[in-house]
């Protein structure tokens, strides 16, 4: 005799999927229940569920691995996407890496030139060695300025200064 569990152990369903099943299938071909309230299954009402839930069961199976299928195809795209957009990451951050080096190299560069400006800078007999070409005019018949004893500066921009 037939039981709700062995119907749904054959059927690798569960219990309650079994009892849908029934409530599902015509009334004629419904168990029908004893004075205990529990099914008397038949062949033909066994039949009617197990064709009930092969019918109903195909179409399922068929569809989700079509999705199974175009979800697969769709994640293998997010990961081609996801290479691409990591091979461009690592383009980029070479790219920052050769800017920043540059920049280092240029900056190295322009410090080394106003250091070597300032240090061979030739100067004229007359002038003090602590006055640069920023003191203003030098004292002579036309104008006569009262000489600063300005030191010279030395910053990033004095290059800029000289002349």
């Amino acid at each position: 005799m037939e039981t709700i569990s062995s119907i749904a152990k054959r059927l690798n369903v569960t219990n309650g999927r079994i009892y849908q099943i029934i409530k599902e299938i015509p009334a004629d071909k419904q168990p029908k229940k004893d004075a205990k309230g529990k099914y008397n299954f038949t062949k033909e009402s066994v039949e009617a569920i197990e064709s009930y839930y092969n019918s109903s069961s195909s179409p399922k199976t068929d569809n989700e691995s079509d999705l199974v299928k175009q979800l697969r195809a769709d994640l293998e795209d997010a990961k081609a996407e996801i290479k691409a957009k990591n091979n461009q990451i690592d383009k980029f951050q070479q790219l920052l890496d050769q800017q920043q080096q540059l920049n280092l190299a240029t900056n190295r560069q322009n410090e080394k030139l106003l250091d070597g400006n300032a240090d061979n800078t030739p100067q004229k007999v007359s002038e003090s060695p602590n006055k640069d070409d920023t003191d203003g005019l030098e004292p002579n018949e036309d104008n006569h300025k009262v000489e600063d004893n300005k030191t010279p500066k030395k910053g990033f921009f004095d290059w800029l200064k000289r002349g």
